[in-house]
């Protein structure tokens, strides 16, 4: 059961959002208003009142599709670009030709550049580049391709501001990842330390003082001691290496940095996990397992096979370098690829053992972690020195489980 809880919510972009909602209504107004006060100058005043009709209507029932991002989608966005260019198109249907060439107005006026303002704060420069060509383009053709100075001077201003509004609504959704990113570590960090206080106050003082006492009772106890001292280090680790679940940011940009924390159900096979909390719980008395301070994410199913094929790196040094071996996990993200090294302390494999093992049947290297590291598009590197121990290197590439 999912459990979920609401750190910040934050959005630089949203007052943009209703600004321009505010800014389509005023110009809707002004257009309105400048054409009432020359309609008489006009060819074909009906066709810029059917018009004006319309993007009156159109601007008061489009008001929740500017409200934010999430509502204001592509085809909105085309068709509110259609209306205004539209407009355009027919001013010299409704006007004189001569109250264009000198500088009148087109029926839609400054309320163009809502349209061209609303393809830049909901997909940046480059969309706002689109939509002021098309802008541009309709300008230059109501003026039989030689606008005016005035309207060259329009055309380009609204062309750099919508360009340079989108670049900094752009460098704004960076930086909103980047504080949803650091209030999550934050907000990972305080549950890790909640945990560690409640851990440390009760189940790691009983688990010592079971090792404690079994250790000076011997036999049977001892064995219990031991078992317990192992799950003390091995949970230990776990909590001091800070293997919470991250948490997750805003899945909508218009909704800003939103941190949520929540438990993560295992077994799931979509989305990633974090490769550290798959190898801590190997962790113990004789494995030592080193990992970076921040999380390993890789795709569920390529996790899990690596994990797989860290387990069955180590039922190998259990099985062939004795109880008394120690282990050591060791694990690299070098952002194109993975690399977990599991090196033990054993007697090491003789030359020729692993290919006499597969003749004989014994596929444990050959399926259970080259065979994996294979199908995950990556490869397994087996080191071994008799009386030196054994290591052995497992690398995924990024790209390859990315793919999968």
């Amino acid at each position: 059961m999912a459990e979920r809880e609401r750190v910040v919510r934050m959005s630089v972009e949203q007052p943009l959002w209703r600004a321009l909602t505010g800014y389509r209504l005023l110009t809707m107004v002004y257009a309105v208003l400048l054409f009432a006060s020359a309609y008489r100058q006009f060819d074909r005043p009906w066709v810029a009142v059917g018009y004006l009709a319309f993007l009156a209507v159109w601007t008061l029932a489009t008001f929740p599709r500017v409200a934010n991002a999430a509502s204001c989608g592509r085809r909105f966005l085309v068709a509110d670009l259609a209306v205004a260019v539209a407009g355009i198109l027919l001013t010299p249907v409704a006007d004189t030709q001569e109250r264009i060439t000198g500088g009148g107005p087109t029926l839609p006026t400054i309320w163009t550049a809502g349209a061209v303002l609303a393809f830049a704060i909901k997909g940046g420069w480059r969309w706002a580049c689109f939509a002021s060509t098309f802008v541009a383009v309709a300008n230059i053709v109501i003026h039989r391709g030689d606008p005016t100075r005035d309207t060259l001077h329009n055309v380009l201003l609204v062309w750099v501001a919508s360009i340079a509004i989108g670049y900094v609504v752009e460098v704004a959704r960076a930086s909103e990842a980047t504080l949803a990113r650091a209030l999550e570590i934050e907000a990972a960090t305080r549950e890790r330390e909640r945990l560690a206080r409640d851990i440390h106050d009760g189940v790691l003082q009983v688990l010592a003082m079971v090792q404690r006492r079994g250790t000076e009772l011997g036999g049977e106890a001892a064995d219990l001691g031991r078992m317990a001292g192992e799950q003390e280090v091995a949970l230990r680790t776990l909590v001091s290496s800070g293997l919470v679940h991250p948490s997750r940011v805003s899945r909508d940009g218009s909704l800003g940095a939103l941190v949520d924390t929540y438990e993560v159900e295992e077994g799931g096979d979509g989305g990633e996990l974090d490769l550290r909390t798959l190898l801590a719980p190997h962790a113990g008395s004789r494995v030592s397992f080193a990992e970076p301070g921040t999380p390993v994410p890789l795709p569920a199913p390529a996790a899990k096979e690596l994990a797989a094929a860290v387990g069955a790196a180590l039922d190998n040094v259990r099985r062939h370098a004795g109880e008394g071996a120690r282990a050591w996990i060791l694990v690299e993200d070098w952002g194109d690829e993975v690399i977990v090294t599991v090196r033990d302390d054993g007697p090491g494999i003789p030359a020729g053992r692993l290919d006499q093992a597969e003749g004989e049947g014994r596929m444990g290297v050959a399926l259970s972690i080259r065979g994996r590291l294979r199908d995950l598009g990556g490869s397994a590197d087996l080191v071994s020195v008799p009386g030196q121990g054994t290591e052995v290197e497992l690398k995924v590439p990024r790209g390859r489980t990315d793919e999968r």
